[in-house]
């Protein structure tokens, strides 16, 4: 059974940083493409970052470019979103995803249907 466990969400405030660790389990992602994506109260999913199987190919919603960069470590299993200058706006709860995939496309990498496994989420919660 392939499960993800993310973690290191909390409460910060505006200005601050946090890591978010999303560790798998029951599966390898050595060739799979990951990405992080968020849900705030009352709206719906949306595309943070994804990078593809070997790391190379990275894209960001752009309002986080800049602040936020996601990483993967294949030997841990485990996909990271380092995410600095957090604004009010980023308050949402964080989920890791595991693509069908091993590319990233710019055109479709937001798109909910190319991932396999999500998460539960970690909540993130950025005071003004």
């Amino acid at each position: 059974q392939v499960q993800l466990v993310e973690s290191g969400g909390g409460s910060v405030q505006a200005g601050g940083s946090l890591r978010l660790s999303c560790a798998v389990s029951g599966m390898n992602i050595d060739n799979h493409r990951m990405a992080w994506f968020r849900q705030a109260a009352g709206k719906g999913r949306e595309g943070v970052a994804c990078l593809n199987w070997k790391g190379t190919d990275i894209y960001y919603h752009e309002s986080v470019f800049g602040r936020f960069a996601i990483t993967r470590d294949n030997y841990k299993n485990v996909a990271y979103l380092q995410m600095s200058n957090l604004k009010h706006e980023d308050t949402a709860a964080y989920l890791c995803a595991v693509s069908r995939y091993a590319s990233s496309y710019e055109d479709s990498w937001t798109l909910l249907d190319e991932y396999s496994h999500w998460g539960q989420g970690t909540q993130v919660t950025v005071s003004p």
